[in-house]
């Protein structure tokens, strides 16, 4: 399934991308909210590996338990522009690419839970 590689592709580019910038945040919120976004966006990965190594409502539950972590990267996305810990066009290119793994993991659920 060609999306499953762009998904792995992507999710490692946003990872490299999101861990170092938030080494910069403020340190008396490094066990707050930089510990939750570092936490949703690694689970994230965590589970689309899983996912793959599942078949049928397996990889489904998979797929919808890191639906649920982007969506709390979303949140903490918003947050940091919000406190102005990442610069307006950081914000823009992070949510870019957590949109875009939206429709990557929205593409595969479908396959998913669509069957043969």
């Amino acid at each position: 399934m060609p999306e499953e590689m762009v998904i792995f592709t992507r999710t490692y580019d946003f990872v490299t991308w999101i861990i170092p910038l938030t080494a910069k945040f403020p340190r008396s919120q490094r066990f707050v909210i930089t510990q939750r976004l570092q936490s949703a966006v690694l689970n994230f990965q965590e589970l689309i590996v899983e996912a793959n190594s599942q078949r049928d409502t397996l990889r489904a539950k998979k797929l919808r338990a890191a639906d649920a972590e982007l969506l709390k990267t979303r949140l903490y996305l918003r947050f940091c522009e919000r406190w102005q810990w990442i610069n307006p066009g950081q914000y823009r290119h992070g949510s870019a690419m957590v949109t875009e793994l939206g429709k990557l993991l929205g593409g595969w659920l479908k396959t998913v839970t669509s069957g043969p």
